[in-house]
């Protein structure tokens, strides 16, 4: 068999050329955009990379920053929580107080409302008693009985306290009247005699006296001078024994002392 070179040569020819060709207008353009697209690609890995790096960098600062504004926002609760219970204790003690004082100033409106009451109830009864005695003494007073009341009052004379005495003679001697002598009943001649006797004996001199009824006076004599007064009667004791009586019930009450 034989060999056309020239063929041979002329195919070797065509095959360079279109290795060539291929090369230059196939090959070269198809590396390039593959190189292109490989440069995209890593260009966006590496810019997905930077992304990636930068959000788990936020995703860090935001856990911290939640972290942080969890301990805040538990303090803060916290410390609301300490102060609202403060407050409540604040308000409570106010409340205990205001109301012990309240139930205090109660306790002492009720007492006082029944040492109030306590008294008028003793003051009604010791009027009505007292009235009651003086009733009963009026109704028993007689003139025999203020006969021998006159016995105790020139008695009375007689006894005098010196200064008591000096007073009243003092009082005699300024007066331009005569004494008054006072009895709920009519003297008779022989007690006004007495009564006479008795001032003269008592102040060593003559006294003039003017006697009069009092109806008012109970069981009882008067004397009236100048202004002052000796007089000795029943009424006298139950007014002095009500003076007594009201004093006492007037006294602020004592703590009743505690049983051992």
């Amino acid at each position: 068999m034989l060999v056309d070179w020239f063929t041979v040569g002329a195919q070797a020819l065509n095959f360079v050329v279109l290795v060539w060709l291929m090369k230059r207008f196939l090959y070269g353009p198809i590396l390039q955009a593959i190189d292109a697209r490989e440069e995209r690609i890593a260009a966006r890995l590496a810019d997905a990379d930077a992304r990636q790096a930068e959000a788990l960098e936020e995703r860090t600062v935001l856990a911290k920053r939640s972290e942080e504004l969890d301990r805040e926002r538990a303090g803060l609760l916290a410390r609301a929580k300490e102060e609202a219970e403060a407050e409540r204790a604040r308000l409570v003690g106010e409340a205990r107080k205001a109301a012990d004082a309240l139930g205090a100033k109660r306790q002492e409106a009720m007492k006082a409302d029944a040492l109030a009451l306590g008294q008028a109830l003793r003051r009604r009864v010791q009027r009505e008693v007292f009235g009651i005695a003086r009733k009963a003494l009026e109704d028993l007073a007689t003139t025999s009985l203020e006969e021998r009341l006159c016995d105790v009052f020139t008695r009375r004379l007689r006894e005098m306290d010196p200064a008591e005495r000096d007073a009243l003679g003092a009082a005699m001697k300024e007066a331009s009247e005569p004494v008054l002598v006072e009895s709920a009943f009519a003297l008779p001649d022989e007690q006004r005699t007495a009564i006479l006797g008795a001032l003269g004996e008592t102040f060593g001199t003559e006294v003039r006296a003017r006697f009069e009824t009092a109806p008012d006076l109970v069981s009882g004599i008067a004397l009236t001078t100048n202004g002052r007064k000796l007089s000795w009667s029943i009424s006298g004791y139950l007014g002095s024994l009500e003076e007594g009586v009201s004093e006492l019930l007037n006294a602020p009450a004592r703590p009743a002392p505690s049983s051992p």
